[in-house]
């Protein structure tokens, strides 16, 4: 915890000290200590969870942290944070959540997914239309407005339709995926998780990746994670700031504003509610054309089994 606060503090006091450089050198700067800070915990990490944002990672963090809650006898408010648990008890691996955001600003590989080759990784996949629909809301209720300018979202108030097919918006999230999907053959130990499945079958596929992490859970454990984590009981968790320790990840902007809650609606194919039959064709048709179907989300044919075999380990 204290860690973190400093690094925190150290990196401020750094761009303070830059205050001369232009808006777009210390962007550059900033990204690129971010990326310094995620490479150290990548080469520590017993495990990496890789996600866009808005693809379930809370949840999915949510669900592991429970089940070692569970297992070693820690608070029900530790969420899992890199090595905090494992600072509790070694036999907890330390585990790495990432977007994939700022690492390439620090090693310059952009073109390829090498800082993870020789790692043991978790790809958490969603259809990329609910997280690009997800990702307005928490752009327009939760983003700070220096987080939007590190990450070139968009300043000024727009749309959720032009918000989506901006550059910020789905073109994003689709390049993100088909980023991944030309590098797994080059990562031996990868696991696919989508976030649909999980949704379907949540102790299954939970169970999954414990075993990938060397763990073996009880179905007893594994039900006790699965209603720890339900929609209900982490609204619950972010209305009464359960996780404190974990900073702003699960604590909503205004009590008021469902929208700007961290758990919204956790909606498979909600991002269609949204928009009116012209734009769901246009978004339709963007996928369709541009996202690799391993992930099994371009048309109805595309299976999600078929896609999940395709990496299992």
């Amino acid at each position: 915890m204290w860690y973190v606060i400093w690094k925190r503090i150290s990196r401020e006091l750094v761009l303070r000290a830059a205050f001369m450089l232009s808006a777009e050198r210390r962007k550059a700067l900033e990204r690129r200590m971010r990326g310094k800070e995620e490479f150290r915990k990548l080469r520590l990490a017993d495990c990496v969870i890789v996600s866009f944002g808005k693809s379930g990672r809370t949840w999915l963090r949510v669900l592991i942290s429970r089940f070692y809650q569970l297992r070693y006898g820690l608070r029900s408010s530790m969420m899992i944070g890199f090595d905090n648990m494992h600072r509790r008890n070694p036999a907890i691996p330390r585990i790495f959540f990432t977007h994939d955001n700022y690492l390439r600003d620090y090693t310059g590989h952009i073109r390829d997914k090498r800082d993870f080759y020789d790692r043991r990784v978790v790809l958490l996949a969603r259809d990329p239309r609910d997280v690009a629909v997800s990702q307005f809301f928490q752009w327009k209720y939760r983003m700070r407005p220096a987080k939007k300018a590190l990450n070139d979202y968009p300043m000024e108030e727009v749309e959720i339709f032009d918000f989506v097919m901006s550059p910020a918006g789905l073109p994003k999230v689709v390049d993100f995926l088909n980023g991944w999907a030309r590098e797994i053959p080059r990562i031996p130990e990868l696991l696919l998780l989508r976030y649909e499945d999980l949704k379907a079958n949540t102790a299954a596929e939970l169970g999954r990746v414990l075993a990938f992490l060397g763990e073996r859970p009880t179905e007893r454990e594994l039900a006790d994670c699965v209603a720890f984590a339900s929609v209900e009981n982490m609204r619950k968790l972010e209305e009464k700031r359960v996780f404190w320790t974990a900073g702003s990840r699960l604590r909503p902007k205004d009590k008021s504003n469902p929208n700007s809650y961290k758990v919204r609606r956790a909606k498979v194919g909600g991002w269609r509610d949204y928009f009116d039959d012209a734009q769901v064709a246009a978004i339709d048709a963007y996928v369709a054309e541009h996202l690799d179907p391993m992930f099994g989300y371009r048309t109805v044919e595309d299976t999600p089994a078929a896609a999940r075999a395709a990496t299992a380990p």
